[in-house]
């Protein structure tokens, strides 16, 4: 099983992140986007891991703050571009102690820097100019939970689904 632990967004955030999506797709960028039902803020990316109740365990020994979550600025890492979230010491320490946890479940995760973003597009394709300007939408939500989320390639993209 491919797993993840993440935030889903509210539908006032996904909203605004389809309109940044909307905007480079005006401006002929190509790519393969997130679905819509796909958007969400990656927390730990686990991988392929057989045991879902062990990680379901680990996440429950900690509990996260409610947390203010607003969109702030659009980046790339080589040619996955994303929508960035603004600092928030909340969220960090969540992460910090959510990662903490799986640590110490011996749950492998991947252990990369936590940098807040949501994918909007991965395979990125813009020609000569680069990356389009784009606004970044007045946008923010509430989180009080992290789901974890099992990744199954299916026929039309990624199917992602909570399991708990």
């Amino acid at each position: 099983m491919r797993l993840f632990i993440a935030i889903p967004l509210d539908e006032g955030m996904r909203r605004a992140v389809q309109s940044v999506q909307a905007e480079f797709r005006r401006h002929g960028v190509r790519g393969n986007y997130t679905k819509p039902e796909n958007l969400h803020l990656t927390l730990a990316f686990i991988g392929e891991y057989p045991d879902p109740d062990a990680v379901l365990e680990a996440m429950s020994a900690v509990s996260p703050r409610p947390m203010r979550l607003r969109l702030e600025g659009i980046g790339a890492f080589g040619d996955l571009w994303w929508i960035g979230l603004g600092k928030c010491e909340a969220l960090e320490a969540y992460v910090r102690a959510l990662r903490r946890a799986l640590a110490e479940a011996g749950i492998p995760f991947d252990r990369k820097r936590f940098s807040a973003h949501i994918t909007l597009v991965r395979r990125a394709e813009c020609g000569p100019k680069g990356m389009p300007g784009a606004a970044v939408p007045e946008a923010a939500m509430a989180a009080e939970r992290a789901v974890l989320m099992r990744s199954d390639r299916g026929r039309d993209g990624m199917i992602y689904t909570e399991i708990g």
